[in-house]
């Protein structure tokens, strides 16, 4: 049985996560069209992603996608945590604010979260995906054995392979021109910078894996020629920002919809990690530093911090925008709306 047929979708697009984007709302509705909606978890506890399961499952009986992040844990490095701080204090002083005294590891890892185990394995959702790298085959064997269909991110053959050997069911081509964090599983590890149609050839090919093609699609014809390139099916992430049923607040949308939106840029200084976003004060500074972020997430800790303290001042331009080199072809249509134009699209 193919993964599309197993997961009962008559759409073959799948909504990214989008940690701190994607909503319940979000989720369900998009799944109630025949695609496959997804929910983040992975900046919640277990009882958060309860909360998000529960509220998603009240609005649909369909299946959905619950994803999680599977980094490894931090070094904890205080001379470069303080370095980095110093370099960012002109950035708060810019918006009346000081810097945390310390950073804070804001965000648990699913490899070592025993308890956001236990809950997905009492939920048993449909299809739950990891981000960033893979747990241990203890985790993969239980929440398989729950029914769970597995999905994982991969930016190289060799990451997808890895995947397949730890028996994932498909793999998540994450192309280049894809925005928000690259979910290589070695961050400081070289990156081939693959764009979406060659990963997705390269992995249709030789990883052995069903492909989810990811990276700057936007319209039903980028859908249809990831389908061509052999996917079973498309993600697609910041196409659904600009929806209503987006948690993303009103100047990330403003961002989306003027000039930044041409100019996306992979950066570190946001969070530690390589993402993609849109050009704003953050990424330009992030451009010239010396200064060397922390791991993630403990670099995450700080740009959170000074894009509260910029909010607080009136001061957007700190925010993480993430979004793909596709930016300017969002569309601020509902869901449910953007489903529909994207299968006749599809079609056409």
């Amino acid at each position: 049985m193919s993964l599309i047929d197993r997961l009962g979708l008559s759409v073959p697009i799948v909504q990214a996560p989008m940690a701190g984007v994607s909503t319940p709302r979000m989720a369900a509705t998009v799944s109630e069209t025949g695609a496959l909606g997804s929910i983040a978890v992975g900046n919640a506890d277990a009882d958060g992603a309860a909360r998000m399961m529960a509220e998603t499952r009240a609005l649909t009986d369909r299946p959905f996608n619950v994803n999680l992040f599977v980094h490894v844990e931090p070094r904890r490095d205080p001379a470069r945590e303080a370095a980095w701080l110093e370099a960012l204090t002109p950035r708060f002083a810019s918006v009346w604010a000081a810097p945390p005294s310390r950073l804070g590891v804001i965000y648990r890892s699913f490899a070592d979260d025993d308890a956001m185990l236990a809950r997905l394995l009492a939920d048993a959702p449909a299809v739950v995906s990891f981000h960033f790298g893979l747990p241990d085959a203890a985790r993969i064997r239980a929440l398989k054995a729950a029914g769970c269909l597995l999905l994982a991110g991969a930016t190289s053959l060799d990451e997808a392979l890895a995947c397949k050997a730890a028996g994932v069911d498909a793999v998540v081509a994450q192309g280049w021109e894809a925005g928000g964090h690259r979910g290589m599983f070695d961050p400081d590890a070289q990156d081939d910078r693959l764009g979406m149609a060659t990963l997705t050839r390269l992995l249709v090919a030789r990883a052995g894996l069903p492909v989810i093609a990811s990276g700057g699609i936007m319209d039903g014809r980028g859908v249809r020629a990831a389908l061509d390139l052999g996917a079973v099916a498309a993600q697609m992430g910041t196409a659904f920002v600009a929806c209503p049923e987006s948690a993303a607040d009103e100047a990330y949308r403003a961002a989306l919809a003027g000039d930044a939106a041409f100019h996306t840029v992979m950066t570190r200084a946001i969070s530690g990690r390589p993402a993609r976003g849109l050009t704003n004060r953050f990424t330009e500074w992030g451009a010239t530093t010396a200064a060397v972020p922390p791991d993630y997430p403990l670099a995450y800790d700080a740009g959170k911090a000074l894009n509260a303290a910029a909010r607080a001042a009136g001061e957007t331009g700190f925010g993480a925008h993430w979004a793909g080199q596709g930016a300017p072809l969002a569309r601020p249509l509902p869901a449910a709306d953007l489903i529909a134009a994207l299968v006749e699209e599809m079609n056409a």
